[in-house]
């Protein structure tokens, strides 16, 4: 993994849970999720109009364009009920720790790519610390049960949320070769601020919206920046790195969630979660190193 990579991953990793902590301390999250994205959409259209405008595209990638909307229209709606049902330090760690175990089997058998050993290793331990962070305490319970985390809704909902999050960086792999990225990104938010607008509006009202940007205006546009920086960085990298190292290594975020969890929002935080945490910065030590 080049230098560049690893710190264009460092830095959305950052962004990342850190938009994620807006999002949780909102007062609805489906509605904050959906103004994030309609003002984000705003906010950067003369940006999206330049780019589209210097870097033209063909039919392959409007499809793939189309299917990623698809796709992060589906995450923002799971993402919104995970945290609606569940705290940010148990939320982000399944969502999040679900890619790294599918991503890098999924990348060698479709992409075709390759994996060193030390990448391997880091990967195994940054998978390992994600579960320990996420289910420390309930090891012995899941090892006779390992149905009972799924009782709970948030994290039912973040499973899923992770299931997506798998299928849209495969797609987005391929699409960042035929879409610049941060115009990929653009288009993306745009198009899920349109896919999930009707449902938000219609299941919420707009007096919820109202409500949502009276209270946090501040935080919504600067979660929207984020999200935008956060992925249109992470698309950069993919076009600079193996999908299957990239995806695995961003899960660094995964400790700052959880620190911010803890500091913040006053979440529970033990020596399960600073194992896990440890795991993650070693596993990333490794794919920062693997070639």
């Amino acid at each position: 993994m080049t230098g560049l990579s690893l710190v264009l991953v460092l830095v959305s990793a950052l962004a990342h849970a850190s938009w994620n902590f807006l999002l949780k301390r909102s007062q609805d999250q489906a509605v904050f999720l959906w103004c994030l994205l309609a003002v984000t959409t705003v906010l950067l259209a003369p940006l999206g109009v330049v780019l589209f405008w210097r870097f033209p595209f063909g039919g392959q990638g409007w499809l793939l364009v189309a299917v990623t909307v698809a796709l992060h229209a589906i995450y923002f709606l799971l993402l919104s009920r995970s945290y609606a049902n569940a705290d940010l330090s148990l939320v982000y760690p399944i969502a999040r720790g679900t890619g790294p175990v599918l991503v890098p089997v999924l990348a060698v058998l479709i992409l075709g790519e390759t994996i060193a050993l030390p990448a391997v290793l880091g990967i195994a331990a940054v998978v390992g610390g994600i579960y320990t962070v996420s289910l420390w305490g309930n090891f012995r319970a899941l090892m006779g049960h390992p149905l009972t985390l799924l009782r709970n809704p948030g994290t039912r909902f973040a499973v899923l949320t992770g299931l997506t999050i798998t299928c849209y960086a495969i797609v987005d792999k391929v699409g960042v070769s035929q879409v610049q990225p941060f115009l990929y990104m653009y288009l993306m938010t745009l198009g899920s601020a349109v896919l999930i607008g009707p449902y938000v509006l219609a299941s919420k009202g707009i007096g919820a919206v109202r409500r949502e940007l009276r209270f946090n205006a501040g935080a919504v546009v600067v979660a929207g920046l984020l999200t935008f920086l956060a992925y249109g960085l992470v698309l950069t990298a993919f076009s600079l790195s193996r999908v299957s190292y990239v995806a695995p290594a961003r899960e660094v975020g995964i400790v700052i969630a959880v620190l911010m969890g803890m500091v913040f929002l006053k979440e529970p935080f033990g020596r399960g979660r600073l194992l896990g945490s440890g795991f993650i910065v070693a596993g990333l030590a490794l794919i920062a190193l693997s070639p």
